[in-house]
């Protein structure tokens, strides 16, 4: 008799982090980490009508998926790690003979190469600021985050989280939660200080926030947060827009605000902490981007280089 065949629910994902919990003792965050992954994979699943019954999935399925990451601009490190949770997900159901063949296990991670990140301009950045009409709806906003991007060298997620309670406005410091929910105070200045002010006590004053945001800096028309997706949007738009042909993302300002301060001579160690960098060595890639730019202004201008 042929088994009833079995789908991929939240229900059975409740039960994968059950298994992660109380069979494999993972910590919260791991099993928090692994159910996102395997959630993220039913939302491809839906949002391209597929079916989701797990004996239907096969290895060009997943092959489909990793392609749809790539597309959203998701890295290969990120791409690693979201098929390291199908990978345990997929061990869970044939142990628990839910699966009768696992189709990540040809697959390989994505090759995770130390390349050098797209950096942009202060001119490109400042063409993109300018072009922002501050007449239109949200002006005011997207032009305070990519002051704030660029000018504290903040991540997405912490762009997006930022909270007012967290701008200390007269000591010019911004406080951030990064990764694992590390504290650090990032000085922001006067500039993007005025600019951010300009949005926060101007239009998002004319915004029915929703309670749960009242303290949310970046929202929305409806009043609620911005999620990744909107600011990837937002800042694709302003490139485009401007004439700006490089594969750039909310990141690229981030790694643009370090990159120009090595450039001026900044310490590493001190923009290591502005980062909320772990460990220096994830820093030093800004000083190959800046060994680079040397060699670039050697071949283009020494004479001996010249064509």
């Amino acid at each position: 008799m042929d088994k009833h065949p079995v789908n991929i629910t939240q229900n059975l994902i409740k039960h994968f982090a059950d298994y992660l919990s109380l069979e494999l003792s993972l910590s919260e965050n791991s099993v928090e980490a692994y159910c996102h992954d395997v959630h993220l994979f039913l939302q491809y699943f839906e949002s391209q009508n597929l079916s989701t019954e797990i004996n239907s999935i096969t290895q060009e399925t997943i092959d489909n998926f990793l392609t749809f990451l790539y597309d959203l601009n998701i890295g290969a490190t990120s791409q690693a790690r979201i098929l390291s949770g199908l990978k345990s997900f997929w061990r869970y159901l044939l142990q628990e003979n839910l699966a009768e063949t696992d189709p990540t296990v040809l697959i390989s991670s994505p090759i995770l190469s130390r390349h050098l990140p797209e950096v942009l301009t202060y001119e490109e950045i400042q063409k993109m600021i300018d072009s922002i009409d501050l007449s239109q709806s949200n002006g005011h906003r997207n032009k305070a985050m990519i002051e704030v991007m660029y000018g504290c060298g903040l991540r997405v997620s912490e762009l997006i989280g930022l909270q007012i309670n967290d701008i200390y406005r007269n000591e010019g410091f911004l406080r951030i939660f990064g990764k694992g929910s590390k504290e650090r105070l990032v000085p922001i200045g006067d500039s993007s200080l005025k600019i951010l002010f300009q949005y926060i006590e101007g239009e998002r004053l004319h915004i029915n926030v929703k309670p749960k945001f009242t303290d949310t800096v970046f929202l929305n028309s409806r009043g609620t947060g911005l999620t990744r997706q909107m600011v990837f949007l937002i800042v694709k738009d302003l490139a485009e827009r401007n004439g700006i042909t490089k594969t750039i993302s909310p990141h690229t300002f981030r790694h643009s605000f370090a990159t120009h301060l090595l450039e001026g001579g900044a310490n590493l160690l001190a923009v290591q902490q502005m980062l909320g960098h772990s460990s220096v060595s994830t820093t030093e890639i800004y000083t190959h981007i800046s060994d680079e730019l040397l060699r670039d202004t050697l071949t283009t201008y020494h004479p001996r280089f010249k064509k």
